[in-house]
């Protein structure tokens, strides 16, 4: 399917033709409800995923920054690598704390097909994951979300989850209240009503869905604010020091991950209370490729609190990357 990208393989000679698509162009090729469904068939495949190479870069004066190199390949089709940064100084510089190239290949051949903006796509397989995962947990009647967070993944988990449940009203905190009200305008034009949070305490007690896209070390989220019905959506602490929701909201959810290997190693939350023994492995009911493929399923009950806590995986990544081919492919190619 890939040949219109290469003459390698129109040819056999080393001349190869790498596509770049930037950031507008793969935005364009991965509207949410098509990539929800290629991480759902995504999760119910054979893909080698190895786990990620993490490397910890020293900022002179500044926070450590982090080095991800995530690969993923699907024996006889695709095959990828995925070059992420996150700096948390960079707000201090009015710059986003992460970037990311994904240079995506043939797994039959190692040919290079293309390069894409790395950042457009971390953003929106993230915010697919917790939505896809959203579909299988939070309440069907869902209509409030709660998003902590202002960074540039905020405005694609409201999206995403939306796409899925029929969300009616957004509540907004952040730290900044700034970059809240920023951040509120950009929907002026959805479908439901925004507004921004004074209390953190208050607003998630209110919500159907929290989502959580943050760079805490310290628990944002205390599990005696949550109540029955509630779905609890983590996506920051992507380091075992993070932690964006207390030990209690751990203890009393039902918790579900994007994968074990991911959350057992690097997830804050997770391996902070399997440190404490406030949990056991045990008591993570399951990941999302058995919450697709029914091996395990999903909220126990409508009173159930769930929690779903995402680090990551190359697969998203890999999908993600295939379906911003199929869908640029007329353009391409003619």
């Amino acid at each position: 399917m890939w040949k219109c990208y290469s003459r390698f393989e129109d040819t056999g000679t080393a001349e190869i033709i790498l596509l770049t698509l930037d950031a507008k162009a793969v935005a364009k090729a991965l509207p949410y409800e098509q990539l929800i469904e290629a991480l759902k068939n995504a999760f119910s495949a054979s893909i080698e995923v190895p786990q990620r190479a993490h490397y910890e870069v020293n900022v002179p004066n500044g926070a450590p920054g982090t080095l991800l190199l995530m690969p993923a390949w699907q024996p006889g089709s695709g095959m990828g690598v995925k070059i992420a940064t996150v700096f948390p100084d960079n707000a201090k510089l009015g710059a986003p704390a992460v970037f990311a190239s994904y240079l995506l290949m043939s797994a039959e051949t190692g040919v290079p097909v293309a390069l894409l903006d790395g950042t457009e796509l971390t953003l929106r397989r993230t915010a697919a994951a917790s939505a896809l995962a959203s579909a299988y947990l939070s309440r069907k009647d869902a209509q409030t979300l709660l998003m902590v967070g202002t960074g540039n993944l905020a405005p694609h988990l409201v999206a995403a989850h939306a796409s899925v449940r029929p969300i009616r009203e957004v509540c907004i905190w952040g730290r900044r209240p700034a970059a809240a009200k920023k951040l509120a305008n950009t929907f002026s034009a959805a479908e439901f009503s925004v507004t921004i949070a004074e209390s953190l305490a208050d607003a998630a007690r209110a919500a159907d869905i929290i989502s959580c896209a943050t760079l805490a070390t310290e628990s944002l989220i205390m599990g005696e604010w949550l109540s029955a019905g509630q779905h609890l959506d983590l996506v920051g602490a992507f380091k075992p020091d993070m932690c964006e929701a207390d030990e209690s909201a751990i203890v009393r959810a039902e918790v579900f991950v994007d994968t074990r290997a991911g959350a057992l190693s690097e997830a804050g939350e997770i391996v902070q209370a399997l440190q404490s023994e406030a949990i056991s492995e045990a008591d993570i009911k399951g990941e999302l490729s058995e919450l697709v493929s029914g091996k395990v399923s999903g909220r126990s009950n409508d009173d159930a609190i769930t929690l779903f806590k995402s680090v990551g995986t190359a697969l998203e990544d890999l999908a993600a990357a295939e379906l911003v081919m199929k869908n640029s492919a007329p353009d391409i190619c003619g």
